[in-house]
């Protein structure tokens, strides 16, 4: 039986345990993790209910490091891919770009040519996906600091905020923004991420958590057993540089179609031009129902050998999953094991890509005045 607690991780979860058979579920402990290269303090957040799951988010990236769960027999597992310290993060993750667990801002995806206008003006990110922008810019939210707002515990659940203030011409963008995240572990095994941003200026914003799900355990090899249904009629075709053409294809008779539970490996390997483009899946499906009022299931995960099930409900028009393609056997996570292609599935509920240059795609404009408010929530289960 793998160890459930790891590397530094360890300090931070029997610190927080320290109060031992006084502390009631759920809980909510914080602990120093360590400092970035500039010397900036790094902490990280361990929440906890009673029914055996944990969940720990650090506040370099607003990283969310570790989920732990029980599978059908009770045995609990790490299941997001990640590192043990925070080197790992701030060294091999952003060499790689990776975005192991991160918050992506403030422009989660592509942006064509890194280029994007608001009101007739025109403004640039830089390409750090040549010859588009991805993920917010060479620095974007994933390379700050949050600060840590505060932590709440109820009978319902344990919950951290965090908050990034992102000045005037950051990486590009306009306006002043003010970010808070706040993410709450329930006693129904649920993880909720509460997304609320506000601007002193017109600008443009999508933010999504980047985390690799591997529901047979992080480290433990392929997702491609694993069954996966997206509520979706249709997606967002690309181009070869994974720009959208502004069309919102059927998935009806295409490797994409997940309306009814499917093997992931079953098409993975597909000569469907959209899955040679990405080397596998890494597509924008648009999300069935009304977003931005309540949430709805978007996706759910089922994987066979541990009995594990994941159900991720969002408010957000659609839903970007990924196939850890990019992954190549150079970085070792917190099992000691490489992370390679197909070892994990990253569920990235947000807008579209490119959506400010496609005016018939849902607006992802924020005005001074307006607040960008969008929830994410995976729930953790068994059959």
């Amino acid at each position: 039986m793998r160890a459930i607690v790891k590397s530094a991780v360890c300090l931070a979860a029997l610190a927080g345990m320290a109060d031992g058979a006084a502390q009631a579920a759920p809980a909510v402990t914080v602990q120093p993790w360590g400092k970035t290269p500039a010397g900036q303090d790094v902490k990280i957040v361990t929440l906890t209910n009673d029914h055996a799951m944990t969940v720990r988010v650090i506040t370099y990236g607003g990283i969310i490091q570790s989920v732990e769960a029980p599978d059908r027999a009770g045995h609990v597992q790490d299941l997001v891919l990640g590192f043990g310290t925070l080197d790992g993060y701030t060294k091999d993750s952003a060499e790689g770009g990776l975005f192991f667990g991160a918050m992506i801002g403030r422009y989660a995806n592509r942006l064509a040519h890194g280029t994007f206008t608001i009101d007739g003006k025109s403004y640039h990110t830089d390409l750090t996906d040549p010859p588009n922008a991805l993920h917010g810019g060479k620095i974007g939210f994933d390379k700050h600091v949050w600060t840590l707002v505060g932590t709440r515990k109820t009978e319902k659940g344990a919950s951290v905020t965090l908050r990034l203030v992102s000045p005037n011409g950051d990486q590009g963008f306009p306006g002043k923004l003010t970010t808070d995240i706040t993410y709450t572990l329930d006693e129904n095994n649920a993880l909720s991420l509460h997304y609320q941003a506000t601007t002193d200026a017109p600008t443009v914003l999508n933010l999504t958590n980047h985390s690799y799900w591997n529901l047979n355990g992080e480290g433990s090899g392929t997702i491609e057993n694993e069954i996966l249904q997206v509520n979706a009629e249709r997606y967002t075709p690309t181009d070869p540089t994974s720009i959208p053409t502004g069309e919102l294809a059927l998935v009806e008779g295409t490797p994409l179609d997940f309306r009814k539970p499917t093997r992931i490996g079953d098409r993975l390997r597909s000569d469907f031009a959209q899955m040679v483009y990405a080397r596998g899946y890494d597509h924008n499906w648009v999300v069935d129902g009304a977003y931005g009022k309540a949430v709805r299931s978007a996706v759910t995960v089922y994987d066979p050998s541990s009995g594990r099930t994941l159900e991720v409900s969002t408010n957000q028009p659609g839903v970007q999953v990924y196939t850890s393609n990019s992954l190549t056997g150079k970085y070792a996570g917190i099992s000691h094991r490489t992370y390679r292609q197909t070892d994990a599935l990253a569920i990235e509920a947000e807008h579209y890509p490119d959506s400010p240059n496609h005016p018939s795609f849902p607006t992802t404009e924020l005005r001074p005045g307006q607040k960008f408010d969008y929830t994410t929530i995976f729930k953790l289960g068994t059959r």
